[in-house]
């Protein structure tokens, strides 16, 4: 928006007086009575979940804890969070680095409160890894990996997340840290950093699994999605299948399939009738020879300017599995969005059977990209990636508790009846709600 500053500099009146900008910052002002009434809120939220902390000065700092991380702080740290309630920042170090506190308790409580506030029978739960950003080589399970947030190798460590994906909105669910081969075998290291015995070498789709067994009986959805990483691995996709989990999961351009709806050529110098076998493509190359009619138009969700819609395509296909064993028939879904003169397009496999239209199978695919935004909601609006921490305890102790503070700010978003949540640039963000101090 522009309110012509040629015309302020000639009457010397303030942008600031300008009828646009008067009514932009009474739209911004919040009154005390708002912010007021939000304290009370968390005050209500967070007392169901302090019988999970063993003592009273627990309660107290996770309580501090928590309003520091849904504070304006530029650093959701233990040091700043402590020096904005004018306490002793020892103890809040002691209670996030490797306090004597349950952290699965604490997430085990707030998978019972999302399944009471979203409850779905069609939500999605959504697996993703999530990099963050180290130096040195001190933090548990950190070392040069792949970045999905640089979209490179950096020195990183890397959580697996699950989220909730529903029609009411998005949630977060489980957290584990990823540790990878080198550190798992090493005695000293895993000493150091208090690595629980019982945690061996687990690639980043079995921790998802492991996860997902923990709450798929406990939260009502209809589908299993997850990215490529996930997605490209046969026997994730195959342990799907043996839980009855009905899935779509994103695989890579280059990953080969066979065409079961293509005819099968016929042999050369054959007898007559007699066809070899469709050969293995990838989905990449198998794209470029479908036709524009094949493309779909398909409305994934309403939205303030308009539906989002989507086109797509899905067939009856194979994968060439390892030691080139043929995979069981699936469904490929490829879909193409375009937004900004930019085309983007997604690969998925999906085991959804033939009475599954390709208007669901989108839709469920859609809900994917739920826990992307959960994510950056958790980064940017509730302190998800600021910890100082370098055990296997604080790390979980402090996604734990930026977990809690980010499904808080979601049950709000839900209480004023928004499904624009955090960081969408749709609605206000909750968190501006919140400048806790002493």
């Amino acid at each position: 928006m522009s309110f012509g500053m040629d015309a302020f500099e000639e009457t010397g009146m303030s942008i600031l007086e300008a009828p646009q900008a008067v009514a932009l910052l009474e739209d911004a002002t919040l009154s005390a009575a708002a912010v007021r009434g939000c304290e009370r809120r968390l005050t209500a939220f967070v007392e169901r979940y302090l019988p999970r902390f063993y003592r009273k000065e627990q309660r107290g700092n996770a309580v501090v804890v928590l309003e520091g991380l849904l504070s304006g702080l530029q650093r959701k740290t233990c040091e700043p969070i402590a020096r904005e309630h004018d306490v002793h920042r020892k103890p809040i170090q002691v209670f996030v680095g490797h306090g004597a506190w349950d952290d699965e308790a604490v997430t085990a409580e707030m998978r019972r409160h999302v399944k009471e506030e979203l409850a779905d029978p069609g939500a999605v739960l959504v697996i993703d890894p999530s990099s963050f950003i180290k130096k040195g080589t001190e933090s548990c399970g950190v070392k040069r990996q792949w970045c999905g947030r640089l979209g490179k190798t950096e020195n990183c460590q890397v959580g697996v997340f699950l989220c909730y994906a529903a029609d009411g909105g998005h949630a977060p669910l489980d957290r584990r840290l990823y540790l990878p081969q080198e550190w798992a075998s090493d005695v000293e290291r895993r000493k150091k950093c208090h690595v629980p015995a019982t945690m061996v070498f687990q690639e980043k789709w079995r921790i998802g699994l492991e996860m997902l067994d923990r709450c798929r009986q406990q939260m009502p959805h209809a589908w299993v999605a997850a990215d490529d990483e996930m997605g490209r691995c046969t026997e994730f996709r195959a342990e799907l299948r043996q839980r009855k989990e009905r899935y779509v999961v994103d695989v890579p351009c280059n990953t080969l399939i066979r065409d079961l709806e293509a005819p099968r050529p016929r042999r050369k110098h054959a007898g007559k009738g007699r066809k070899r076998e469709r050969p293995f493509v990838s989905v990449k190359d198998w794209l470029a020879k479908r036709p524009a009619s094949a493309w779909q138009r398909v409305e994934v969700r309403p939205g303030t300017k308009g539906p989002l819609v989507v086109e797509a395509m899905t067939r009856r296909v194979r994968t060439q599995e390892k030691k080139h064993r043929l995979g069981p028939e699936e469904r490929l879904l490829v879909t193409r969005t375009t937004a900004e003169g930019c085309t983007k397009i997604d690969y998925s496999l999906s085991n959804a059977g033939p009475e599954v239209g390709i208007g669901e199978m989108v839709r469920g695919h859609a809900q994917r990209y739920r826990i992307e935004q959960m994510l950056a909601e958790g980064k940017g609006s509730a302190g998800m990636g600021h910890y100082e921490v370098r055990s296997w305890v604080g790390w979980h102790h402090h996604m734990t508790l930026s977990m809690l503070a980010l499904w808080f700010l979601v049950s709000q978003q839900i209480r004023v009846g928004g499904k624009n949540l955090p960081g969408s640039h749709d609605s206000a963000d909750p968190a501006h709600l919140f400048a806790f101090t002493a």
